[in-house]
């Protein structure tokens, strides 16, 4: 048997059928394409439209906890108890008195990162925060002393 007896033979038309499913394949295929970046960009619309309407109000109901009137009481309680601990081991006056304003200093450090986060300003890594905090306890202290 020869080799071209071997091959099937195509009719010019066959030939034409055969290329117009194939550029009808290939057009369906990149009509998937589309419509899978299509789904894409709608899912990340709708995850974004979820996390816009929910952080900024996770970020509020946080910033309310701190600055609500319980939580200033609580803030009251924790302070006395940390000054009252400090005096009962003995430590002078003035320093549990510094001591336990640096300790409320942190509570209010921290409710400042909130309030940065919920107006969209950049919120500081710990090490930033760490540095914030003593920088405001130096100032305290550099205040306190003059």
């Amino acid at each position: 048997m020869r080799r071209d007896e071997q091959l099937p033979r195509f009719s010019p038309d066959s030939k034409t059928v055969i290329c117009n499913k194939l550029k009808e394949f290939k057009e369906a295929n990149e009509m998937s394409e589309e419509k899978k970046k299509k789904e894409d960009v709608e899912e990340l619309r709708e995850v974004l439209s979820v996390v816009s309407k929910e952080v900024p109000a996770l970020i509020k109901g946080m910033i309310e906890s701190v600055f609500s009137e319980e939580a200033g009481r609580n803030m009251g309680k924790a302070a006395a108890a940390f000054y009252k601990g400090l005096k009962e081991a003995g430590m002078p006056e003035q320093t549990a008195v510094k001591m336990t304003e640096n300790y409320i200093s942190v509570f209010t450090s921290l409710s400042d990162v909130m309030k940065n986060a919920v107006r969209g300003r950049k919120i500081p890594k710990g090490e930033e925060i760490g540095e914030e905090i003593s920088r405001k306890i130096k100032e305290k202290l550099a205040e306190e002393s003059q």
